[in-house]
């Protein structure tokens, strides 16, 4: 999707994102000088959304080099001065991309987390930008120090919903399924780090969601539909999800500065994806 129609609909949420935003604002009752800014608040979230789709790999080169940009927005303030404004692009992008996220949920849904590494191993104890924030985690390559974006989508590549934690949450545990599973209907894919304990699997049963993952060797072999041992199958989807959100959309690096800049470049990189036109997906099957 090109720049000018990103604009166009970021620009029409900031209009009603602002018009709320202004009227529920509480004040302290003192006066404060409003200065007009060189960009409007939709032209922030532009930039910083389209930075993901760009093929860039870091912020700084996109925003001195990327001569679209410079033509697009030809007032844009010095690097650092962005970096200021950015800081308030925090909000609005955090509650579109949850907005944009809740996508109807079509029966069938995969589910799965990705390590989102703030540091190099070797540096955890010297690590102070995230210290009590981050944890260290583990995955199917090995330990890292950081967070765990949570995400669940359908068969066509769209994401229903998404939460970050730490690093050391496990997949299955129960507050975060339980979060993460209040608008999802039908049944859920995962892999065997989603297997839950009998009374929060009964008790999704009864609020209409159906969680399917393999077994581990030390179970019992138990029968499925074989619909459902299709869809199983076809669980790669979520992986190939997790990596254009990794390789391409640039949610994970090691360059953070403040931990609000991780929330805004996860969220933005979810936006970017939801923008992006060629989303992996499954062939619809009927059975």
């Amino acid at each position: 999707m090109d720049l000018t129609t990103i604009f166009y609909y970021l620009d029409e949420y900031c209009k009603s994102f602002e018009k709320e935003f202004n009227v529920r604002l509480l004040s302290n009752g003192e006066n404060k000088r409003k200065r007009t800014l060189c960009l409007s608040l939709s032209e922030v979230v532009t930039i910083i959304v389209y930075y993901h789709l760009s093929g860039f790999k870091t912020f700084k080169d996109y925003y001195l080099k990327c001569q679209e940009m410079g033509l697009a927005f030809p007032q844009a303030p010095s690097y650092n001065r962005f970096l200021e404004l950015k800081q308030r692009a925090l909000v609005p992008i955090t509650v579109l991309t949850k907005l944009i996220a809740k996508h109807d949920c079509d029966g069938v849904s995969y589910i799965d987390s990705f390590s989102l590494k703030v540091s190099h191993n070797k540096r955890i104890h010297s690590h102070k930008v995230f210290k009590g924030l981050a944890a260290r985690g583990k995955t199917s390559i090995g330990y890292f120090f950081g967070f765990k974006l949570h995400l669940i989508i359908t068969r066509k590549g769209e994401i229903v919903d998404f939460t970050i934690t730490p690093g050391n949450i496990t997949d299955n545990n129960s507050d975060l399924i339980e979060k993460i599973m209040r608008s999802i209907q039908g049944k859920v894919f995962g892999d065997k780090g989603y297997i839950v304990n009998k009374p929060l699997f009964e008790k999704l049963y009864t609020q209409g969601v159906h969680i399917v993952t393999k077994i581990r060797s030390n179970m019992k072999n138990k029968l499925i539909e074989m619909s459902d041992k299709l869809f199983l199958k076809g669980r790669g989807i979520i992986e190939s999800v997790g990596n254009i959100l990794k390789n391409r959309c640039n949610i994970e690096h090691s360059r953070y500065r403040n931990p609000l800049t991780l929330l805004i470049n996860v969220c933005a990189g979810l936006m970017a994806y939801y923008f992006r036109p060629d989303k992996p997906s499954l062939k619809t099957v009927n059975y």
